[in-house]
């Protein structure tokens, strides 16, 4: 099955969206990979989804890509005595470590981790941002807070701390238990919440030991300030609109959004957009107009992958979500400006024989106005480099190792095909040219582009272009 866009899809599985009609019918309609979302799924559940993605992968033959997000440290209130007060702008109002119900006055803080790192002048944000208080006397067993936009506040709401980076793991002890399960049973992505820092990365990376991609959440302003560090030590990142449009202005949103597109394609790493992109269509079968064009900048921002959430999780319309945003990823990239926005942020090529000869092969490519570029792989890396030049023509990446293909389902253009690896360069050429012929990239008598590594099967020796002829068969030769 081949996608008409370059742009892939991430759709979030739920109550929604979780038997093998459904899921074969997300991925039919466009999902490239699927999100499972631990915040909600127990490990057996976790392991039913998998299997069943497995087995929908077997039915088309193509790697499908599957992303475990981790649930991260979740910061709530205590209990109230009546169950919720309300609180009034101007008021004084106190965070401390008394387990005792609360009231109008106080409430329990269940984490001493933060009253130990509040600081006079920090704010506090409440049930997503609908309360703000901002700390006036700090000390390690209670936190003196004035309100500066009151509303009602019940048992147990989340807290935000946008100003204070607190000293604490970006896995709980829920996290390393879901992370272990996960792996186990053979995931593709992991996505780590509420990254303050590259140590948080470093830290998930030691555990999962190679055996899946890490995915970056940016969702906090520690991780803004640090996002250089933190890029470098991922995989990949996810832009999470939803919580770093809490912990920071909202009209601050759209820039950083941009900001993280370009500085992960500068990187050669894949960025997914996230976060209330079809809203509305977790009610209605169609979108709004803004919505549509939400999804749009982020196709023309050149972004690897767009994501579904509560949408296709537990939305009356996961089907015609995943097909909305396809559909809008086709037309924009049939866009002359599109194009055009790609050239302009191209980034120069890093000085590794991996980005010259990727940045080569493109624009004899688009030279040669050649119908596909093909990459043999072993690992993953040579079709992300090709990738991060965002060429005209299509990417085709053969390997020979199901998990690289899998992985590569985020990753922006790549059609991927998993094949025994070469046994040697001419039946590395030829193969190539047949795969592509076969799969509706190229015609006969057409030639098509070819990157690879010599010697073959060794990650990481990007060395090699040719260009070849394909055969009446399918089969390519120089």
């Amino acid at each position: 099955m081949r996608r008409l866009r370059r742009i892939k899809i991430l759709a979030t599985l739920g109550p929604a969206s979780s038997d093998l009609a459904m899921i074969r019918r997300l991925f039919e309609a466009g999902a490239d990979l699927f999100r499972i979302n631990m915040s909600h799924t127990p490990h057996d559940k976790m392991r039913e989804l998998v299997a069943t993605i497995r087995n929908v992968e077997s039915s088309y033959g193509r790697p499908i890509g599957i992303l475990v997000d981790l649930q991260g440290p979740k910061l709530r209130l205590g209990a109230f005595t009546e169950g919720a007060v309300q609180l009034q702008n101007g008021q004084t109002f106190t965070l401390d470590s008394d387990k005792t119900p609360g009231d109008a006055t106080r409430v329990n803080l269940p984490h001493p981790e933060i009253l130990a790192a509040l600081r006079p002048g920090h704010s506090l944000l409440l049930d997503d941002g609908k309360v703000r208080l901002i700390a006036e006397e700090t000390s390690k067993e209670h936190a003196v807070t004035r309100v500066v936009v009151g509303g009602r506040m019940s048992d147990r709401k989340g807290v935000s701390l946008p100003d204070t980076d607190l000293p604490v793991s970006a896995m709980t002890p829920k996290d390393r238990a879901d992370l272990e399960a996960a792996l186990v049973t053979g995931v593709d992505w992991i996505a780590l919440s509420f990254v303050q820092r590259a140590d948080d990365v470093l830290e998930a990376k030691k555990m999962i030991r190679g055996r899946a991609a890490v995915m970056a959440k940016i969702e906090k302003p520690q991780a803004i300030d640090r996002l250089a560090d933190i890029l470098e030590a991922s995989d990949a990142l996810m832009v999470a609109r939803g919580d770093l449009g809490v912990e920071l202005p909202l009209e601050r949103v759209p820039s950083l959004q941009k900001q993280m597109t370009r500085m992960a394609r500068r990187a050669g790493k894949p960025v997914v957009v996230a976060t209330q992109m079809l809203e509305s269509m977790i009610q209605s079968p169609v979108p709004t107009r803004a919505e549509v064009s939400d999804v749009a900048t982020a196709v023309y921002e050149g972004a690897d992958a767009i994501m579904l959430s509560a949408e296709s999780a537990a939305g009356k319309f996961p089907v015609e979500a995943v097909a909305t945003m396809n559909r809008i990823g086709e037309e924009v990239e049939r866009d002359p400006i599109y194009r055009s926005v790609l050239t302009a942020q191209r980034p120069p090529p890093e000085t590794t024989a991996g980005d010259a000869i990727a940045d080569a092969a493109r624009q004899i490519a688009e030279t040669l106005d050649l119908p596909a570029l093909i990459c043999w792989t072993s690992s993953g890396s040579t079709a992300v480099r090709v990738a991060r030049e965002r060429p005209k023509p299509p990417i085709v990446a053969i390997t020979p190792n199901i998990s690289a293909g899998r992985r590569l389902a985020v990753v922006w253009g790549v059609h991927c095909v998993v094949a025994d690896d070469a046994r040697d360069q001419d039946d590395m050429v030829s193969r190539a040219g047949q795969i592509a012929f076969r799969d509706g990239f190229v015609r006969a008598g057409q030639r098509v582009i070819i990157v690879a590594g010599v010697p073959l099967g060794i990650p990481g020796t990007t060395n090699m272009v040719r260009i070849a002829s394909v055969g009446p068969e399918g089969d390519a030769d120089i």
